[in-house]
């Protein structure tokens, strides 16, 4: 019986060890290029901030064809390293050594690892447990949170419910109710707690500056047939539109007979900031235009994205400029005064809409004037804006002891675009995991089963997916009982299964704009 020879040789694997030594040195020089913002992070954060920054360097890099050849070669091909990049290399680069029959005390590298695999795992845990509260003995790793609807403010049998069937947090958005709801809320929480004897934590998520569009006006005596019972107006695609201040009256304005309709926004500041060619999105992406022309305080709109039978906008609808750079503060009037509420009640606050690091930086400053320097902060990711900067988002945030991260998967579809959602959604969770922070899967998790009591498949088949977060977020729904039941006994299912991912490594764009700096910080907001 003959035997082939073996597949590589001595020369392959030396240009093989040759490709991982530059890797190395690429990680290792991206961490000492930004030693001024490891310096600020806190202590508890420091190893995962190296680790982080090794991540962005690693995946800054295609390296298909290298993950092809360490594969072939029988070694890991570096696809599961998020947690621990350093020590993944180096135990790489000693087994390439062995293979060509010498061995290494140690790669030629100039850096200590922060972590080796079981320390990156214990690493999230740790993180998971000091944000989000540690687990009784046979809980599920990922917790459940749930918004809380008004009647949780007086309905204390429901928060028992929600515990007993597997509730770890309460959200409470402060885009909703008054601070009494609230107040009451937490009240009856905290009385849950003791029947259940189980913990839950409460997480506020600041409104932040939502953009929406007010009533809209119909503009044409000869179209009224485009009024929906609902009061919302048809638009078709090739229609025109004008976005307009709420000050102004569009029928004092000289407007193009095509104009069908005028769209007052809750934020006028958006009018200086905007550009001819810019898209826009209303209705959570149902409705998709492009800026053909501007002023101070209006600007044109061609519609090149509605349902073939037109698709009705209406007051309160929201409204996305993913190609905007937006200078509006992050943090809005209401948002502060709003904060001292949640500084006193809260162990979580939410971060709604941020996009820059000096946003992070305005709300510990605010949070440590209010003594509360050690609440923990949840970064929400749902604009384009923030994903891009979602690495130095996160190294700001990280001088805070205790940081997560809400992918808010609604809004983010519609900035980043739906084909492209699912792929965004998975580069997000895996640079939360390369900085041992933990993630939140948020926006219509099981929202079909809670509202009506019962699940599609693509729910089920998206609630396991969820799985892999460190916390699944539900909304709320007249059945919400019935659907933490459901979540709680998929996650459980799922867990037996998979933890985390697999897969391959073409470059993160998001990566190659942290180690090349092409990211170029717009003016703050004001």
């Amino acid at each position: 019986m003959s035997t082939s020879a073996p597949y590589h040789t001595t020369i392959r694997v030396d240009e093989v060890i040759q490709q991982m030594n530059k890797l190395l040195h690429a990680v290792e020089n991206e961490e000492l290029a930004n030693a001024h913002l490891l310096s600020q992070v806190h202590p508890a954060n420091y190893q995962s901030a190296r680790n982080l920054i090794h991540y962005m360097a690693l995946r800054s890099f295609d390296l298909r064809q290298l993950q092809e050849q360490l594969t072939s070669l029988g070694v890991s091909s570096i696809a599961h390293a998020e947690g621990y990049v350093l020590m993944t290399i180096n135990n790489i680069i000693r087994l390439l050594y062995l293979l060509k029959g010498e061995t290494i005390s140690h790669p030629a590298g100039r850096l200590s690892p922060p972590f080796n695999y079981y320390q990156s795992r214990e690493q999230l845990l740790k993180n998971t447990d000091a944000l989000f509260g540690l687990q009784k003995e046979g809980d599920n790793r990922t917790r459940v949170m749930v918004t809380m609807p008004v009647l949780a403010a007086s309905d204390f049998p429901l928060l028992v419910d929600l515990m007993n069937a597997g509730m770890d947090l309460i959200r409470i958005n402060t885009s909703h109710d008054q601070p009494e709801q609230w107040k009451a809320m937490i009240d009856n929480i905290r009385k849950a707690e003791e029947e259940t004897q189980r913990r839950c934590l409460v997480y506020i998520d600041l409104s932040g500056p939502k953009l929406r569009a007010e009533k809209p006006i119909l503009l044409r005596e000869d179209q009224t047939e485009r009024i929906k019972h609902n009061g919302s107006i048809r638009l078709f695609k090739g229609d025109w539109v004008v976005v307009i201040s709420p000050e102004l009256h569009p029928f004092e304005l000289e407007l193009p007979d095509r104009v069908i309709l005028s769209v007052p926004v809750t934020l006028p500041e958006i009018f200086q900031d905007v550009e001819v060619g810019h898209s826009i999105f209303f209705d959570d992406g149902k409705i998709g235009g492009r800026i053909v022309f501007r002023t101070e305080n209006y600007f044109l709109v061609e519609i090149f994205q509605a349902a073939i039978s037109g698709t009705g906008l209406g007051a309160e609808k929201g409204i996305n400029l993913p190609e905007t750079a937006l200078t509006l503060s992050s943090l809005t009037h209401n948002d502060y005064a709003t904060l001292p509420f949640i500084a006193k009640y809260a162990d979580i606050v939410g971060y709604s809409f941020v996009r820059r690091p000096s946003d992070v930086e305005k709300l510990q400053s605010t949070l440590s004037e209010l003594g509360r320097p050690d609440i923990g902060i949840v970064l929400k990711i749902e604009t384009k804006e923030a994903f891009d900067y979602m690495p130095h988002l996160l190294l700001t945030a990280m001088r805070n002891p205790k940081v997560g991260i809400m992918i808010a998967r609604g809004d983010l579809a519609v900035e980043v675009g739906f084909e492209r959602n699912a792929e965004v959604q998975e580069e997000i969770l895996w640079i939360c995991e390369s900085a041992h922070v933990p993630g939140i899967w948020a926006t219509q998790v099981l929202d079909r089963m809670a509202k009506k009591g019962l699940a599609t498949r693509s729910e089920i088949t998206d609630a396991a997916m969820a799985s892999r977060a460190e916390c699944v977020m539900l909304n709320k729904g007249p059945h919400i009982v019935d659907a933490v039941n459901t979540l709680e006994n998929i996650i459980k299912r799922m867990e037996r299964h998979q933890r985390k991912r697999w897969g391959s490594l073409r470059p993160l764009s998001v990566a190659r704009r942290f180690v090349h700096d092409i990211i170029h910080l717009p003016p703050e907001s004001k």
